[in-house]
């Protein structure tokens, strides 16, 4: 393929932070604008550049939640050489993180050349958008909304991050929204809920755009863009992470279902006027 340009970049970056940890799929809107500018979504040079942009929204979290890293981190540091300090429960998230992003890194690596061939197709997106949807209201409808970050377990982890399975394989369904569903499934309240799906996509989105790395430089895609999309993507998720945890703390997830069933349903009608190709 070309290289993707320097305003290809800038636009990928933009849509790659506005769109990583709202729950609406970025990979399915990367995947959209891609389309729209005539850029081959199923190109595996395309597809490890949109994994290593996202390392630019990963480093926004880190920047964001760089105090309570540092709390569970040291928690986690004091009680290995510590057992009295095992009791704490950053001590024991710290574990739930890494076991919590197993199964994400079994399936990636299993079903890599589903998940870059078949199933990167634009209808794919489109129906896991709509699918997607419905778990999220359904959801927002079950949840209690009774317990708090603090109230979080083995379980709950387990669960949520399993749950970024359903986003790696079906783009469009979003990973925000898979895991922020199943936690509110689980009775997290809405905050709790956005707050773990933040700490468990860590490790999972940037290990997936260290891995893509070399494909992405090696596979026609210029180190200049890539800088440019990955640092503009650190910009517009810091300010996309800050507005999310004030506006979950007082709405329902309701605007983000109906966003994404309109997505969804012009998406379908782009593809099959052929306006787009899948």
């Amino acid at each position: 393929m070309s290289a993707i340009s320097i305003g290809q970049a800038v636009i990928l970056g933009v849509v790659e932070g506005v769109t990583e940890f709202l729950p609406v799929s970025s990979t399915g809107h990367l995947k959209i604008t891609e389309g729209l500018m005539g850029i081959p979504v199923d190109d595996k040079a395309v597809v490890a550049f949109t994994a290593v942009i996202q390392v630019g929204a990963i480093a926004a979290v880190l920047v964001y939640f760089f105090k309570d890293i540092v709390r569970i981190v040291t928690a986690w540091g004091r009680g290995l050489g510590n057992r009295d300090e095992r009791h704490h429960h950053d001590y024991k998230f710290a574990w739930w993180v890494i076991y919590a992003t197993i199964p994400i890194v079994i399936v990636g690596l299993a079903a890599k050349p589903l998940i870059e061939g078949p199933l990167a197709s634009l209808w794919v997106v489109a129906g896991s958008l709509i699918v997607g949807s419905g778990l999220m209201w359904a959801a927002d409808q079950m949840g209690r909304h009774k317990r708090g970050e603090e109230d979080t377990t083995f379980k709950d982890a387990m669960l949520v991050g399993s749950s970024q399975i359903l986003a790696l394989l079906f783009p469009g369904f979003s990973r925000s929204g898979a895991t922020m569903s199943t936690g509110l499934i689980l009775d997290l309240n809405r905050v709790a809920a956005t707050r773990l799906s933040f700490f468990l996509g860590i490790p999972a989105l940037t290990g997936a755009g260290l891995y893509e790395l070399k494909d992405a430089v090696g596979a026609g895609v210029d180190i200049t863009p890539l800088i440019i999309g990955t640092l503009v993507s650190f910009v517009v998720a810091y300010a996309s992470i800050a507005w999310l945890l004030k506006f979950v703390a007082k709405h329902t997830f309701n605007a983000f279902v109906i966003y994404r069933v309109i997505i969804g349903v012009l998406l379908f009608a782009l593809l099959g006027t052929g306006t787009l190709n899948a």
